[in-house]
């Protein structure tokens, strides 16, 4: 699913917005979110999951081509951790 498929599901379910409006909406909920994890690092919406900026500590590493070693530089990754409540309901579509 991309943005503009997100933007098509909020105006025909919503309803009473225009596209431009609709497309305001959720750019606007993705730049809380942005947001949000750079200041807050964490994210948590119920019944779906939490969003969680960790850090990644310098490591080292292996250059494929050359198999010589290099340095992994640290760095900030994000996760998502699902709630119980859409595992539930991605289990129950599978038929499980």
């Amino acid at each position: 699913m991309t943005k503009a498929d997100i933007i098509e599901r909020v105006y025909e379910t919503v309803g009473g917005f225009s596209k431009k409006e609709a497309a305001e909406i959720v750019e606007t909920v993705f730049q809380i979110m942005k947001q949000s994890l750079t200041t807050n690092r964490k994210i948590k919406i119920s019944g779906f999951g939490n969003f969680v900026v960790r850090e990644k500590k310098e490591r080292m590493g292996r250059n494929p081509h050359t198999n010589q070693p290099i340095v992994i530089g640290a760095r900030h990754v994000l996760n998502f951790k699902p709630s119980q409540v859409l595992k539930n309901a991605l289990n129950a579509e599978d038929g499980n």
